[in-house]
């Protein structure tokens, strides 16, 4: 059997391979933002504050950000039916863990062990598309897959903020047991791609390196919301993290097996693509961090309503991605990226601007806005890169790309996180007061980071229609 997209044919098993990996990534993300709106309660359950439960999020992403670097190998190495199988496994252990954990620690545990399974499946989504789609329907295909990453992420927040309220936040991981082992099924039945093949050994001291890296700039970033920016607990991890990345460089470029090939970002047209993608990622996620929280202690919503203020947005995405594909396939790139990034930088500056008199619904409609312009970017972003490259660099792309975006959501919660609590921990005024000024700073920080992207972006398709010349 066979479906047709504008006269190209895609197989009934690829479409099914292609559901299987994204109802796992769907799943992942999912949790990713879920538990946001729980944050205040966990604060209170476990005695912690918001900037040790906000680890819940960036552990999450940063475990999924090393784990992702591994892809561009373990794709070339290894069957990626073996591959999905492993990720799903995982997924199920980490996810009973944190439906019975007993403390915060556990819980912990359990999330970073299902960041493992979203590292995996997240690229493997991405390498059936750049496998086995027809290049004319790439740009349809990949809305499809970045329907499934924003979607999931926007709806965490309506999904957990309704369980969180109804009944206890642990159903809020046993619901997804089935979608697991429905999308496992059919993953076993149709993922069947074989590895591209590599004679190098796997770079375990590139790997270390760049997980120090990440790890240590995550970190600062975490510091930063309790002790000044000058202050050694914040100065001293990112000079590690600082020292790592130029070892990861050294090791990555002149070992005898890379982890990754970074020469792709020596075409300038990739690195502003790969900032364009990180902007956009940085922004969806830490503004769906920003949003429940801020809801529920400047505008005194229920996690619910905090929650549900996500969802019509979402639901704009969902509909926005494909539809993005589609212009991207028959208009260029340009087209839906650039209008994408003008409207992300028009819904920031409703937050900004308006802050004074944002109710739950102004907020909703500043988040459709915002949304409508992420997702007319964000797949995009990555299949104008992996064009503009040989075929045999489309994993390193892959890898890499998907490492910047779970990058941008770690350090984009952090950031936001920090931002928040170090107005709150201020003393100044109110506490609802301290969250008024922290949620202004942080409108301004995506706002400002909006308009560097456009400008990017701009740019970047200027580059493109030279080179075309």
């Amino acid at each position: 059997m066979e479906w047709r997209f504008l006269e190209e044919k895609i197989s009934r098993q690829t479409l099914l391979a292609l559901l299987a990996a994204a109802l796992l990534s769907f799943t992942g993300i999912l949790t990713e933002t879920s538990m946001n709106v729980t944050f205040p309660e966990l604060s209170r359950l476990f005695n912690i504050t918001l900037d040790t439960i906000q680890w819940l999020t960036t552990g999450y992403l940063l475990m999924v950000t090393i784990v992702m670097a591994t892809t561009a190998y373990l794709l070339k190495k290894f069957q990626a039916k073996s591959i999905y199988v492993f990720a799903a496994s995982a997924f199920i252990v980490g996810d009973l863990l944190c439906a019975v954990a007993p403390s915060f620690s556990i819980l912990l545990v359990g999330r970073i062990i299902q960041a493992i399974a979203t590292g995996l499946s997240t690229p493997l989504m991405f390498h059936i598309i750049f496998t086995q789609i027809p290049k004319g329907r790439i740009g349809s295909m990949t809305g499809l897959a970045g329907m499934v990453i924003s979607l999931a992420p926007a709806l965490g927040p309506t999904y957990g903020g309704v369980i969180s309220s109804i009944t206890t936040w642990r159903l809020i991981f046993w619901l997804i047991l089935p979608i697991v082992l429905i999308g496992l099924f059919l993953g076993i039945r149709y993922i069947n791609i074989a590895p591209f093949g590599t004679d190098n050994s796997f770079d375990v001291l590139s790997l270390l390196f760049l997980a120090g890296t990440l790890t240590a700039f995550v970190y600062a970033v975490s510091k930063a919301a309790s002790f000044k920016l000058t202050n050694l607990s914040v100065v001293l991890p990112i000079i590690v993290g600082l020292i790592c990345l130029v070892l990861f460089i050294m090791a990555n470029s002149h070992g005898a097996s890379g982890l990754m090939d970074l020469s792709i970002l020596k075409h300038a047209t990739t690195s502003l693509s790969a900032f364009t993608y990180f902007s956009l990622q940085f922004i969806n996620i830490g503004i769906s961090f920003v949003i429940p929280v801020y809801c529920q202690y400047v505008l005194h919503t229920s996690a619910m309503v905090a929650g549900l203020t996500l969802l019509p947005g979402s639901i704009i995405g969902a509909l926005t991605s494909p539809f993005a594909g589609n212009i991207a396939d028959s208009h260029g790139y340009a087209l839906p990226i650039t209008i994408g990034l003008s409207c992300l930088t028009l819904g920031s500056l409703v937050f900004l601007v308006a802050q004074q008199w944002l109710t739950a619904l102004l907020v909703v409609f500043a988040f459709c806005i915002l949304r409508f312009g992420f997702n007319m970017g964000f797949s995009n972003s990555i299949s104008n890169a992996s064009i503009n490259v040989p075929k045999e660099n489309t994993a390193d792309i892959n890898s890499f790309f998907n490492m910047l975006q779970q990058f941008a959501g770690s350090i984009g919660v952090g950031i936001m996180a920090a931002i928040m609590a170090s107005s709150q921990n201020s003393g100044h005024g109110s506490f609802v007061q301290r969250s008024y000024i922290g949620g202004h700073y942080d409108y301004l920080f995506v706002t400002i980071l909006s308009i560097c992207a456009l400008i990017a972006a701009v740019i970047n398709f200027q580059l493109q229609k030279r080179a075309q010349v």
